[in-house]
């Protein structure tokens, strides 16, 4: 059974940084495009950001350009999401995706940005 363990999340003030990390076992992984959702309570879960099996080439949400990073490491099965200049706007339950015509996910980490 895949298994994606998402952890780094926390609380931190506005402007801010965390790291995300995302390993994944069970899973072939550098086919996969990998990415970043996030959902905020009472909201639907949006994209944030994804990475395709090399790495070089990314996508992002408009509202985390030029603040988030995602980057993955395909020795360690593993995917990141370092977010730096954290705004309130941006708490939410952050999940993780593989995506190769199947989805599969996290569980999520919460990531909590106070004014």
């Amino acid at each position: 059974q895949v298994q994606l363990v998402e952890s780094g999340g926390g609380l931190v003030q506005a402007g801010g940084s965390l790291r995300l990390s995302c390993a994944a076992s069970r899973l072939s992984f550098s086919p996969y495009t990998m990415g970043w959702f996030r959902q905020a309570p009472g909201k639907e879960r949006e994209f944030v950001a994804t990475i395709n099996w090399s790495g070089g080439r990314t996508n992002y949400a408009d509202s985390v350009k030029g603040r988030f990073t995602i980057s993955r490491d395909n020795a360690k099965n593993t995917v990141y999401l370092e977010m730096n200049s954290l705004k309130p706007e941006d708490t939410a339950v952050y999940y993780c995706n593989a995506n190769r015509g199947l989805d599969y996910w996290g569980q999520g980490t919460q990531v909590t940005v106070s004014s």
